[in-house]
């Protein structure tokens, strides 16, 4: 254990310090794993009172703080970092700050110096690692699973594009190997609001709540809007939203042609959705909180709407043991399954006031850019043939998705998605042929895409399709992944003998 004052941590499996370096101590991950040990040898420290009006759970615990990203994000580090500081600082908790870096050399090289600038704070590791330490951490894990496919799980968990849920999965289960207790996550563009000088981090409203039956929750949240018969189940999810620009980047869209806006916002309501329906969800999409200003805490105890968090500001405590993320590459939204599977599921959450802002990265508006992002955004229209029909299902079930214990079922979870794999592929089609005609529509580089788009349609739709069957594959295959990785330990993440 670090006393107070003491530098965090910091394992990074890529970059050493300069020789010399004085300005911080640069730790082994047998340090990690100390903290592991004490951990599961039940060292505890209990609380008295509260602190800014919150009462605080009164155990021990470790959380991972995440940062997945693909894009230079030095001022999002140091914010985050702040954030695992004023964790520890508030609560008796030990908190692994985890940087999943999957950008190229000197981008990395920059993040790394970033770590080693950051300023003292007890109890807080920082562990940075790029995609050849996660690499080698997913074989060691995969291996010990026991899966009779290896590489067919390695592929889904670190595919060759871009996969959003890929990626929060090998968070998951890290953090399973570092023996934390919760994941936070959060997004590489964001930003925290400021009030009164102060930011405004979210980890205080997810620390209060993760893990904690819902009864006890009650004392601690402004309102509750929960049923009765489910106060004795733990709050498993705790998320806000986020303030400043729309989460899809499609502005340009809604300034250029607000009909073709709407006509390709709208792709992604469900099969039956009315025109009023329609309206009211191009409405609501991609727009957070909106312009929402906060002026004081405010959280709900409630079964939380997908609608209301987002994926950069969420938590979860034991459920991400249990189903991980769909690994579906190039598409956007393809992180937000558990979103929807705690409230289905009639597992309780809070949902809170402490939005991030969202601010989108010059890296966004390239050329360069342009079309792979079209093609994620794309590919998220053809998966909601498949993802809300499942969410409907899985409503459907509610709570006989859990088992005594209120854990959720993985067998019924993935029989639901294997059962959507068939759907009649009809209104996919449809939307490709609309989505065509409002690119058209839109001219320039839109025209341009609808155009590489356009021989591409078959593909795409057999891997909407394809993205549900290996989903239902990796759910079956999640819980000996959670027990192979929390069996390796920190140890496995560099690679050295435990």
């Amino acid at each position: 254990m670090k006393e107070p004052g003491a530098p965090p941590t910091c394992i990074d499996a890529n970059f050493a310090p300069p020789t010399g370096s004085r300005d911080r101590k640069v730790g082994s991950v047998a340090a990690l794993h100390d903290q592991n040990k004490c951990a599961a040898h039940g060292e505890k420290r209990m609380h008295a009172g509260s602190v800014n009006g919150f009462t605080e759970p009164a155990h021990v615990r470790k959380a991972c703080l995440v940062l997945p990203t693909h894009r230079e994000c030095s001022a999002t580090i140091a914010a985050m970092a702040a954030e695992a500081a004023h964790a520890t600082a508030h609560f008796d908790v030990e908190v692994v700050f985890l940087i999943l870096d999957s950008t190229g050399e000197t981008t990395r090289a920059g993040h790394a110096a970033a770590v080693r600038a950051l300023p003292p704070a007890r109890n807080v590791t920082v562990l940075h690692l790029d995609e050849e330490a996660q690499r080698r951490f997913l074989t060691e894990v995969v291996a010990g699973a026991g899966h009779p496919e290896p590489d067919l799980i390695a592929g889904l968990m670190l595919p060759a594009g871009v996969s959003y849920g890929a990626c929060t999965n090998r968070a998951f289960l890290i953090a399973a190997a570092l023996g934390c207790d919760s994941v936070h996550r959060r997004d590489s563009d964001i930003e925290f609001q400021q009030h009164h000088g102060a930011p405004l981090y979210p980890i205080h409203h997810e620390l209060t709540a993760l893990g904690r039956p819902a009864a006890e929750v009650a004392a601690d949240v402004s309102r509750v809007d929960l049923d009765p018969a489910d106060l004795g189940k733990p709050v498993v999810t705790a998320g806000a939203s986020y303030v400043g620009e729309l989460s899809v980047d499609i502005e340009e869209i809604r300034q250029l042609d607000k009909q073709a806006y709407h006509d390709i916002v709208s792709l992604w309501a469900a099969e039956g959705t009315t025109e009023q329906e329609k309206r009211d969800l191009v409405a609501e999409s991609f727009a957070g909180a909106d312009s929402e200003v906060f002026e004081q805490d405010d959280s709900l105890l409630c079964l939380v709407d997908p609608m209301r968090v987002d994926m950069g500001n969420i938590s979860y405590h034991r459920v991400h043991e249990e189903i991980p993320l769909p690994p579906m590459t190039e598409t956007i939204g393809s992180d937000y399954f558990l979103i929807h599977l705690v409230p289905d599921s009639r597992l309780p959450g809070v949902l809170h006031n402490r939005h991030v802002i969202n601010r989108h990265t010059p890296d966004r508006k390239t050329d360069a850019a342009f079309h792979p992002y079209h093609l994620r955004l794309a590919k998220f229209f053809l998966s909601m043939l498949y993802l809300h029909v499942i969410y409907e299902r899985m409503g459907d079930e509610g709570e006989r998705l859990l088992d005594a214990d209120h854990r959720v079922r993985a067998d019924r979870v993935a029989a639901i998605v294997r059962e959507s794999v068939d759907l009649d592929r009809a209104p996919n089609v449809r939307r490709l042929d609309e989505l065509d005609h409002a690119y058209r529509r839109l001219g320039g580089r839109y025209a341009v895409f609808a155009e590489r788009l356009a021989p591409r349609r078959e593909e795409l739709l057999d891997a909407a399709a394809r993205d549900m069957a290996e989903f239902a594959t990796l759910i079956d295959a999640w819980r000996s992944l959670v027990v192979a990785a929390k069996a390796a330990g920190p140890a496995a993440l560099t690679g050295r003998a435990r």
